[in-house]
């Protein structure tokens, strides 16, 4: 039990980072002390000790499971460092949502349109962005992306259509389907 604890001690002193290390570094930092409990639970699992084998090898794991996303909080100082902040944030964003639309559940715009309005809701929470920041930079990309976000609108729209008028949407299936039919 002692051993899994300063293990797992250990790592939180490495998150935390107390040194203002770079994103590399604390990965590398946390990468040598995985492999370390590696080779403990490998050491554990030969003295019979299943237990603490079973603790390491799951926490690595796991860790591991969080590598890709997991440094970029030590890069950029705007990126919350706990799962905690970021859910506030998430939080409230979803709570302003609710009050602006008047609401009790989250808003389908944000499922249709979230890429961008949850990115420029949390942007401007940390400062207001000046009018040359908000020219696009590359066309192409905002035009595919404008283009994305009306494809999922339009698809959108076509779950309702059945909503407001089942015998219409069904006598439009129906003559979709016979026209197939008399291509063939």
């Amino acid at each position: 039990m002692r051993v899994g604890l300063g293990y797992l001690k250990e790592a939180a002193q490495v998150l935390s980072n107390p040194d203002g290390k770079k994103g590399k570094q604390v990965r590398r930092q946390l990468r040598g002390l995985l492999t370390r409990m590696r080779r403990e639970a490998k050491r554990a699992r030969k003295a019979k000790q299943e237990k603490l084998a079973e603790a390491l090898e799951h926490f690595g794991k796991v860790t591991g499971s969080y590598e890709p996303g997991l440094f970029y909080c030590y890069d950029y100082a705007e990126v919350p460092r706990t799962n905690n902040e970021l859910e506030q944030l998430f939080g409230s964003h979803r709570y302003h949502e609710r009050r602006a639309s008047g609401r009790k559940g989250g808003s389908p715009t944000v499922v249709v349109r979230g890429p961008v309005r949850l990115v420029a809701a949390l942007v401007t929470r940390q400062k207001e962005p000046k009018a040359e920041e908000l020219v696009p930079r590359d066309q192409e990309k905002w035009q595919r992306l404008r283009e994305e976000l009306q494809r999922r609108r339009g698809e959108r729209a076509k779950h309702r259509r059945f909503r407001r008028n089942p015998d219409a949407y069904l006598r439009d299936l129906e003559s979709k389907f016979n026209q197939s039919r008399l291509l063939a």
